[in-house]
Parts: structure tokens; sequence; C-alpha cells
């Protein structure tokens, strides 16, 4: 039976934070049942099921957490009964707010062994900048209850290139995240995208231009080698061993599949998502997105990897030789200390993760 990793997303959030594109919403406690009992119902009814094995489980949102430990424990256990009744998952992942309570050790005991926490600083001042509604010591009770439930494996994110952010402040927050025994980090660059109240604000925001932001970068993933995380992602870094089983499945262009609104797939090399509407997922509507997995898109996405294109991971991906030209175009790449080459294959550098979509672009177009 085939592999596969399974997302499910979360709508709901008490605010929206002023940056956020992601699809989310308000929610009530009977709008939360009625959401949890749908996805459950679709959940056990997949046409997917008896065909794949999921090993990895990701809540993301929105908020998932506002659903409560005990509604997520249920559609952990419908993911099991459904999609790994013989076998246990190799990663459950919860996103969490650390803001009013939660049941961590619930949580952990109904199956999910990660949680990644949206810190995103370690300032008050750069939390009410982001709309954000904790406090950097509210997040650190929240790390000391999910420690002490038994989580191990706690993932933190960050934002960089803030307005007015320095590198004080930015060492300020890698150094909290390395103080709460984070075992991975993911660090975004601050984007303005449209529909949010940022983009309507963009002109008055005064964001840091494409040098300081680069600048800023560097200088995180400096820090972050100071402290013995690894780079295995063009946003994300960990302690050895600790990568993101299932964000490695986007990367890699493995099978996936999404339930709940504006969640995609990845299933017999076609993607598909459901809009971005409750009253579509609840109509069951889903919209075909073509094919996937094809030779440009596996580059395009390994090379988001530190360990970029594989020889040996492309030949068993398709069944022949890494050609030749994608190493003729990376050529002047290299020169340019974008691009590394060596025997086994090629990946960007860190100056190329900074300018990733214009290089990828270079080599696969």
């Amino acid at each position: 039976m085939k592999k596969t990793g399974i997302y499910i997303h979360i709508p709901f959030c008490a605010k929206k934070c002023p940056y956020c594109d992601f699809y989310s919403r308000s929610g009530t406690d009977k709008l939360y049942n009625e959401y949890s009992a749908a996805l459950a119902e679709r959940i056990r009814t997949s046409p997917y099921i008896g065909k794949y094995q999921a090993d990895t489980l990701y809540f993301g949102g929105g908020t998932p957490s506002l659903l409560g430990a005990e509604r997520i424990g249920r559609l952990i256990g419908a993911v099991k009964e459904g999609f790994a009744p013989e076998s246990d998952f190799s990663e459950v992942t919860v996103e969490v707010n650390p803001t009013g309570e939660f049941d961590y050790a619930l949580l952990r005991e109904k199956g999910a062994d990660r949680i990644s926490i949206g810190l995103q600083s370690a300032n008050d001042s750069e939390l009410e900048f982001l709309g954000r509604q904790h406090t950097c010591a509210q997040a650190a009770n929240h790390i000391e209850q999910a420690r002490k439930a038994g989580f191990e494996n706690i993932s933190l994110d960050l934002m960089i290139a803030l307005p007015g952010q320095t590198k004080e402040k930015l060492k300020r927050s890698v150094e909290f995240c390395i103080s709460q025994g984070a075992a991975h980090i993911s660090a975004y660059i601050l984007k303005i995208e449209q529909g949010t109240l940022f983009y309507r604000r963009r002109n008055s925001l005064e964001l840091p231009d494409e040098d300081r932001t680069a600048e800023m970068y560097e200088y995180l993933c400096s820090l972050m080698k100071q402290y013995g995380y690894e780079h295995y992602e063009i946003s994300n870094f960990c302690r050895r061993g600790f990568e993101g089983k299932h964000n490695l499945k986007y990367w890699h262009d493995e099978e996936y599949i999404g339930f709940g609104p504006s969640a995609h797939s990845f299933i017999d090399g076609r993607r598909s998502y459901c809009p971005r509407s409750m009253d579509e997922f609840k109509a069951g509507t889903v919209i075909d997105d073509g094919e996937g997995g094809s030779e440009e898109e596996y580059i395009m996405l390994a090379l988001r990897l530190s360990e970029g294109v594989q020889r040996k991971a492309y030949s068993q991906r398709f069944g022949t030789e890494l050609p030749e030209k994608y190493l003729i175009r990376c050529a002047p790449l290299e020169k340019a200390g974008l691009i590394r080459i060596t025997e086994e294959g090629f990946s960007l550098t860190e100056k190329g993760f900074l300018l990733s979509n214009a290089v990828i672009a270079k080599i696969i177009y």
C-alpha cells in the first residue's frame, strides 16, 4: 500500500492577523462541533481508504488549537481508523497559538507528538505590530506546558525583516527559541499579501529594502549555525533528526491528501483542492488542478532543500539520468555564488535561497 501524508485544515481564528492570507474565519463552539463532525465523516468516506497508508498527519490553519484537544483527538482517531489501522504515524503535528488554555496532556494522549507554536517574535513590541494576541511570557508558558505533557518535538515560528527590526531584536527571538529547547525553528520573511490588512496599509509600513532584508536573513542563518541548527530548507532549521517529516513530503514532491476548505491534495499524479469556502467544503466540491510531479516541478521543490537535486534520487524518481542541460544552466549561477555543484547533484547556497525564485526560473525554464 502506498504511503501518503494527511493534511487537515482548521479554518478558524479568534482574530485575523494583518499579514495572513490563509483561509480562516471566526467560529463558535457549535460551529467547531459541526465542522469536526463533517471532517470526520469526510475522512471516513474518503475514496482513498484502502489504497493509501498515512504515515504523517498535520493540522494547519487557521488556528487548529481552537478546536480543543478532545475534538482534535477524535479527528486523529478518524484518520488512524481509515488510513493507518495497523501502523503508527511517524509524525502528528498540531499548530497552536499560545493564547488561552489548552490541554496539551490530552492532546499527547490522543496521539499528537509534535507541536508547532506560532511564536513569531520574542519581542512584545513586534508581536503587537503583527497583531498577535500573546506576549513572549505567554508563549513561554505554553511551551512549558507542552514539554511537561511529553512533547519533545516542539517547533517555533519566527518572522524576520519586520519594520524597525534590528539584529539585536532578531537575536533575542532566536535565543528565546534556543532557551526553550526548540527542536525546530521556522523563520519567514514578512511578505505583504494581497487582501490582507497590511496590503491595504503597505504604503505606511516602512518595510526594510531588499539589501536590509538579505542582511537580516543572512544574520539569522549565521545565528542558527552558531547554535547547532541545520538549515535544511529555505525557511526551516532544526536540530539533527527533527526535520518536519510531513512538510518534507511537499518538498520531495511526494503524494498527500488534504481535507477541509483550501486544502490541497496530490494523489495518483494529479493535483486538486477544495475552494476557500465552507459552503464548498460542505458540498464536497473538489477542483482538479491538473497533473503534478513533472520533472520541472520536482526540481523546483527539491531546490528549496539544502540537499537540492540529487542525481541518485532523480534517477530513482524518473528512471533516467539527471539531464546535463540543468548542470549547464547551473554553471554561471555557481560562478555567481548562487548554486553549489557537486558529484551528487546541485543545490542553492544561502545567497541563492534569497533569490530562489529567480535562480530556479533560470534552471528549469
